[in-house]
């Protein structure tokens, strides 16, 4: 059972009664006091979290930093035919790492809870418009563009943290989910996030394929669409993107830079000696797989590169393998590195680090967080649950 009103079970019947009765005292000093509402309360985790972060006042009391508010895309923009507001998110402008040197993780956490916040108050205004209960939204997620730059560790971890909160605190909040103009890489990405949701939720994301515009019009009445995804809705000014309404981010200008790096946590940590070098092999199964990798040394500049070995099994050298990321001198005692690499094909690939001076120079690196050497290998498939 869904959880929700007409959709109950005895127990969570139950629950809902014995809820009511036990706030007899303070139920009239409540925004509301029919079903809708109390169970939103008994699904999420929500006294303490509301508490917490303010989010009563959130909505007009908070304001989120300039850098957001420019940069971060996305936007409620029309209704679809059931009456629910529409939120879009534009992936591929978003510039993940300028966005991370120009705000704290906790402005981003409180501007999505803004976002959930006034959401909410517009399905209550549509309740009212319409005579009729309307308490969850339909999402578009907009994913040309996504790239290997949206994979960076922090913002996923970042963005696990955001989709927590969502399923603890809205959990119903999600009619649905359209995803459009999804690349070769979305799995990937998929992969990466879908543990952070419930199979309630995964079963409302919707992959849409290249017929994306004529699926969106059976949900979309064309005059709520906006005409550059296939509908008939404008700006006043005629911009098809209806801008005043949905952000389309963009790379963040270096002048809203308020730190020099983001702090990652490392989990090993090399020593590499004069003239000598240090590999890490990790064997690649099936083609399309995603490596990640994250670096910094102490006190001097080093070598990084990745190859691919002609025999898998034994110790080679750089030039007896194929250069795959070319071998270069990496400032990275003054600024962390990473990186991240699709592979084409199935092998070994060995994460090369040298250093010719000093004698003694400890590497950490970071390639990416789930085993001995903080590496895993992000599967090109997945399966939408």
């Amino acid at each position: 059972m869904s959880g929700r009103v007409g959709d109950l079970s005895p127990k969570q019947a139950e629950a809902l009664e014995e809820f009511r009765e036990r706030i007899q005292d303070v139920l009239p000093l409540l925004p509301a006091q029919h079903d809708h509402f109390l169970l939103r309360w008994l699904r999420g985790k929500h006294l303490d979290f509301r508490k917490h972060m303010k989010a009563d006042t959130i909505t007009t009391e908070w304001q989120p930093p300039e850098v957001i508010e420019k940069y971060l895309s996305g936007g409620m923009c029309g209704f679809d035919r059931e009456g629910s507001p529409i939120w879009w998110d534009v992936i591929g402008p978003v510039d993940p790492k300028g966005l991370f040197l120009s705000a704290s993780k906790q402005d981003f956490i409180k501007s999505k809870i803004r976002d959930c916040e006034m959401l909410q108050k517009e399905c209550d205004l549509q309740s009212e418009r319409l005579g009729r209960h309307v308490e969850a939204i339909t999402m578009i997620y907009d994913c040309e563009g996504l790239g290997l730059k949206h994979l960076w560790k922090p913002a996923i971890e970042t963005y696990g943290e955001i989709l927590t909160m969502f399923e603890d605190n809205y959990p119903e909040g999600l009619k649905r989910l359209f995803v459009i103009k999804a690349p070769k890489l979305f799995p990937v990405a998929y992969n990466l996030v879908k543990h952070f949701l419930s199979e309630i939720t995964r079963n409302k994301i919707i992959v849409l394929g290249a017929n994306w515009q004529e699926v969106l019009l059976n949900y979309i009445d064309p005059e709520q669409l906006p005409a550059a995804y296939g509908g008939k809705l404008t700006d006043p000014d005629g911009d098809s993107r209806c801008r005043t309404k949905i952000h389309y981010a963009g790379t963040v200008p270096t002048s809203y830079y308020v730190r020099e790096s983001v702090k990652v946590d490392y989990e090993q940590c090399l020593t590499v000696s004069r003239g000598s070098s240090q590999q890490l092999e990790y064997e690649i199964l099936f083609p399309g797989c995603v490596l990640r990798w994250q670096f910094s040394s102490d006190g001097a500049d080093i070598g990084f590169g990745v190859f691919m070995k002609g025999k898998i099994g034994e110790r080679q050298n750089a030039g007896q393998m194929q250069e795959v990321v070319p071998s270069q001198r990496y400032n990275a005692h003054l600024v962390p590195e990473d990186g991240s690499l699709t592979c084409s094909e199935p092998g070994e690939i060995i994460y090369s680090n040298c250093k010719i001076l000093p004698p003694h120079l400890k590497i950490k690196t970071n390639v990416c967080a789930h085993t001995l050497y903080s590496t895993s290998c992000l599967l090109p498939v997945c399966k939408a649950d």
